[in-house]
């Protein structure tokens, strides 16, 4: 869930397209629609300390049940996302629940997952190499006092 939440809008439409056209999608329908809300987030003062509520955050929300498929049985998908867009929540929820299938398993984490997951591992190491560029390392000289 944490890959397919932080994966982007783009790279997520273009997943789910390509798993629509590659064999088409079962079918779902919703128990809880798409939606925004806010969330409150928590923080520790300096990690350990009380928390106490640093602001709010928008996140959206989907919850979608798939047709049953045979003996597999209904699936339900839940995806709570950071942001506004109620196609990546409904998206995230429909995989959710395509995971939890035997048949779809393996091609959703082969498909989907390994791809997501190796971009925003590129993102995150672009981010820390610009990051690194203004790191500065004190260091403590030996003066030769005995």
């Amino acid at each position: 869930m944490r890959v397919l939440a932080l994966a982007g809008d783009e790279a997520l439409d273009t997943a789910f397209g390509r798993l629509r056209e590659a064999g088409g999608l079962p079918s779902w329908r919703f128990l809880r629609r798409p939606e925004c809300g806010m969330a409150m987030v928590r923080a520790r003062a300096g990690g350990t300390g009380a928390q106490f509520n640093l602001g709010e955050t928008t996140v959206s929300r989907c919850a979608v049940t798939l047709d049953g498929e045979g003996s597999e049985g209904a699936a339900v998908g839940v995806a709570y996302v950071q942001g506004r867009s109620l196609r990546h929540a409904e998206q995230a929820a429909v995989l959710d629940a395509l995971l939890q299938l035997p048949s779809w398993q393996a091609r959703i984490e082969a498909e989907v997952l390994a791809p997501l997951a190796q971009a925003h591992a590129a993102r995150r190491a672009a981010e820390a190499a610009v990051a690194a560029q203004t790191r500065v390392d004190f260091f403590t000289m030996v003066r030769g006092e005995d």
